[in-house]
């Protein structure tokens, strides 16, 4: 059980060592929070090491949420890759003891190129710190390495204060799901945020017919939209309203009643105020509009009352999102 109660300490120490920050944010914090959200360049982060990983995940996360950064690697950059660094940039470097050499060696191309300069570091009176325009102190009591010596709560912590920074800036510009929809159009947690007007059957490839259509042409237009159904709308053309939908269920049974359906007319087989659903919604809850209902297509409207037709969304564009 040894393995089990080292385990737990190394747990424990992290985990105190991201709860010593909080207490530990100040000014200075919202002062970083500033420079990022007032950056007009790109977000760099650079670092050594381990630190040099943190800063990855950092980048990827700002990426993500809505602000274009990258990573430099320090050692890279003084043999020739400063030139990514414009002075409309905001440079965040990331060192425990503040005096890795590789990142000293860049103050001096910062500083003539005009880039802002935010460090985050164990040792706030260190070079690197002293050097920063704003510098966050993610010092930690110990390390979770039984001889003290790896870095593992400094390194979480320093994540952790990324985070921090990542999700404050994310609130401060606005950052919305429909945003966070748009960056990950490959993932299913962006897929769930997409709303029904992404994925609806619009314009010429929206089924829909007048009252008085008859049922022949009801029928090719069903036919030719491949939809199963058809919306059913009345008034005139610039001021039309849904007052129906028609379905392969309802044409079947409608046959069962009257054979000689194709006299007959859209107003006498269409079933009335069917479910529409703004453009606005989000995909999930049209898919759970349509399990819960039965039904494999769903009216997207507009208007009063969501009354105009904008399109029709089907099951199986929902179920081709991988949503699930």
């Amino acid at each position: 059980m040894a393995d089990l109660e080292l385990a737990r300490k190394v747990l424990r120490t992290e985990a105190a060592a991201i709860l010593a920050l909080v207490e530990r944010l100040d000014g200075r914090f919202s002062c970083a929070v500033e420079l990022l959200r007032q950056c007009r360049g790109r977000v760099i982060l650079t670092g050594m090491g381990k630190s040099g990983i943190i800063c990855r995940k950092i980048a990827a996360t700002l990426s993500s949420t809505g602000t274009p950064s990258f990573f430099l690697h320090p050692a890279e950059a003084i043999h020739g890759d400063l030139g990514v660094i414009q002075g409309n940039d905001v440079i965040v470097a990331l060192s425990y003891s503040g005096e890795t050499d590789e990142l000293l060696r860049l103050l001096e191309a910062i500083r003539r190129l005009g880039a802002r300069l935010i460090v985050i570091t164990g040792c706030p009176a260190s070079t690197l710190a002293q050097a920063a325009d704003v510098a966050l102190d993610c010092g930690v009591a110990e390390e979770a390495c039984p001889m003290n010596l790896v870095p593992t709560a400094s390194t979480t912590a320093a994540l952790a204060i990324g985070d921090a920074l990542a999700m404050t800036l994310l609130v401060e510009k606005g950052f919305c799901e429909e945003d966070f929809a748009r960056m990950h159009p490959g993932g299913k947690l962006g897929k769930r945020l997409m709303r029904v007007e992404a994925l609806m059957h619009a314009g010429a490839q929206c089924p829909v017919v007048r009252t008085d259509t008859r049922m022949r042409d009801v029928i090719y237009e069903m036919s030719s939209k491949k939809l199963g159904m058809t919306c059913v709308v009345d008034g005139a053309a610039d001021r039309a309203t849904l007052v129906g939908i028609i379905t392969d269920g309802d044409l079947r049974r409608k046959m069962e009643q009257a054979p000689d359906i194709l006299s007959l007319l859209a107003a006498d087989v269409m079933t009335r105020n069917p479910i529409a659903v703004p453009r606005s919604m989000f995909a999930v809850e049209a898919l759970n509009i349509m399990e819960r209902h039965h039904i494999t297509a769903v009216v997207v409207a507009d208007g009063d009352q969501q009354k105009h037709v904008a399109g029709v969304v089907h099951l199986h564009d929902l179920w081709h999102t991988e949503m699930f």
